[in-house]
């Protein structure tokens, strides 16, 4: 009975994290961490190691394919990769020192609320309008929103994924498949920077509920990531909102119950 549970709950969870990651670029650890925390009983801090490993895949598949369809920016997601992630490790480190009830409060509300941005003001910014942005100071602000990002990341373990995409589509003035594709690019390497730091630090996970949140996480993202390539800028847009504020609001609950 307790092997059914399991794979409900990670199936479940895996399904949430990888619409998440595949569609907006949001970390596996706000949907699958509460999950597991609530309903598997699980240590909350390995939970979020977990969550942040099960993103490294999820994240690799969608990048690839927003790479096959020419929406993701290499050059600068390299820029702000090189800073979340020395910062990853800071935050992660930073993390294992305060109570675990403090950990990923955050992210759940920005998934909410970026959700609720996205129905509201859809990003409608075009590819020839991110050309007028200064290389300079896209590289500059990269580097800086990076080490903040990172510190997130490690900290609350959320990935980035929201900070990411928030960061590039209104700061950066990207167009929203270029800001996905290039924020699960860097969450890529940042989820398994986190990953690799939470295990290394508090313990090695339970290896079943491992594998299958990996698994489902995957799946899902591949299938989000698909949809979304072919979606028109507005039909996105409001998708991505909807789901965001659906995850929001169910991970809300899930922290009530744990």
């Amino acid at each position: 009975m307790q092997i059914l549970i399991t794979i409900l709950v990670t199936f479940f969870a895996g399904m949430g994290a990888g619409l998440g990651t595949g569609f907006a670029g949001m970390s596996a650890a706000a949907v699958i961490s509460p999950m597991l925390i609530t309903f598997l009983g699980m240590d909350p801090y390995l939970a979020v190691g977990i969550a942040l490993s099960s993103d490294v895949l999820a994240s690799a598949v969608s990048a690839y394919t927003y790479a096959k369809n020419k929406n993701i920016d290499i050059k600068n997601g390299l820029i702000m990769m090189g800073s979340v992630l020395a910062f990853t490790v800071v935050g992660s480190y930073v993390s294992s020192l305060v109570p675990s009830a403090t950990m990923g409060n955050f992210s759940v509300f920005m998934t909410f609320l970026l959700g609720i941005k996205f129905i509201v003001r859809p990003v409608m910014t075009t590819k020839e309008a991110m050309q007028g942005v200064s290389a300079k100071k896209r590289a500059l602000q990269s580097l800086v929103c990076g080490m903040m990002i990172g510190f997130i990341c490690g900290f609350v373990g959320a990935g980035g994924g929201m900070m990411m995409l928030l960061i590039l589509t209104s700061v950066l003035g990207y167009e929203l498949k270029t800001a996905v594709g290039t924020s699960v690019f860097i969450m890529a390497f940042t989820a398994f920077t986190g990953a690799a730091s939470h295990f290394a630090i508090g313990g090695m996970p339970d290896w079943t509920v491992w594998i299958l949140c990996v698994v489902f996480t995957l799946i899902w993202a591949r299938i989000a990531a698909l949809f979304a390539n072919k979606a028109t800028p507005r039909t996105l847009n409001r998708v991505t909102g909807v789901i965001l504020v659906v995850l929001g609001i169910a991970v809300m609950c899930f922290h009530l119950l744990a």
